[in-house]
């Protein structure tokens, strides 16, 4: 019998065209050698196109879905995306509180592509509470890193994006890697942030279309290379590198956005990732 890969449990909501959620994190996670570990925060309505609805489960299934699979199987990793509701975000918060030797890669998911709202202001908070202080590395792209960070009440001036990673920061995560796909630049910049400042900048060639699953599959790969024992900034680089190539490799299945194509390697005959 082979040796066990690493187990990586992502906790996500369902996305039926595999574009994003749930299945992009198995899809990602199995492409660089990892082996999955499911557990449904959400079931969704959605296409290509948007997200029509959603139904948050109830967090004594999710919670149940995790610990039965964690008393068994030893995690290398988690992975956190879309949660739902209030009670769902303190059920996963309180079950990775048992971990804390586990790394924890945090996707903020706020919005679909289109601009679907997936978070109320108070789970907004919950997350700012309870999962930011334990999360090894956060992966907004600057959308969501303008609106984890800014206070409305006392901001009059929009901060940069430094700025907001820096207050993220102090909100108790280890690490924030923002992505630069929603900026107006040439080349999308994408930033990981540490506690002394800025740990490592790449630029990639800004692609032509818009991708259903990108940050789902940048955060699944950063949690599957943190398993595998890479450190942090080489993680978050071969992360990226994989993410670029999905993205390069990407398919058209609907009439909205292109699908990152995750087994990539398969299809060109290349070596597979990891």
């Amino acid at each position: 019998m082979r040796d066990t890969p690493p187990l990586v449990m992502t906790f996500a909501g369902t996305d039926p065209t595999g574009g994003a959620g749930l299945q992009a994190d198995i899809l990602t996670l199995a492409s660089l050698g990892c082996h999955p570990l499911s557990v449904v925060t959400a079931v969704t309505v959605q296409d290509s196109l948007g997200v029509e609805d959603f139904l948050p489960l109830e967090a004594d299934w999710v919670v149940d879905q995790a610990r039965r699979v964690l008393e068994d199987m030893p995690v290398a990793a988690f992975k956190v995306g879309m949660l739902g509701s209030v009670e769902v975000a303190l059920a996963v918060a309180e079950v990775v509180s048992d971990y804390p030797g586990v790394p924890l890669v945090l996707d903020p998911v706020l919005a679909s592509g289109r601009g679907d709202e997936l978070v109320t202001e108070d789970l907004l908070a919950v997350i700012k509470d309870t999962l930011l202080p334990q999360t090894t590395v956060l992966t907004p792209n600057s959308l969501e890193a303008r609106r984890l960070a800014i206070d409305d009440a006392l901001d009059e001036d929009e901060p940069d994006l430094a700025e907001c990673a820096r207050r993220l920061l102090d909100l108790g995560c280890e690490y924030v890697l923002v992505t630069g796909s929603h900026e107006q630049t040439p080349q999308v910049v994408n930033v990981l942030y540490g506690e002394s400042g800025i740990i490592q900048t790449l630029r990639w060639d800004r692609l032509p279309a818009s991708y259903h699953g990108s940050g789902c599959t940048l955060a699944a790969a950063v949690a599957g290379l943190l398993a595998m024992g890479l450190d942090l900034p080489e993680a978050v680089k071969e992360a990226q590198s994989f993410t670029y190539q999905t993205l390069r490799g990407a398919f058209r299945a609907g009439m909205g956005q292109a699908m990152p194509d995750r087994l990539y390697w398969a299809h060109e005959g290349g070596d597979e990732p990891g």
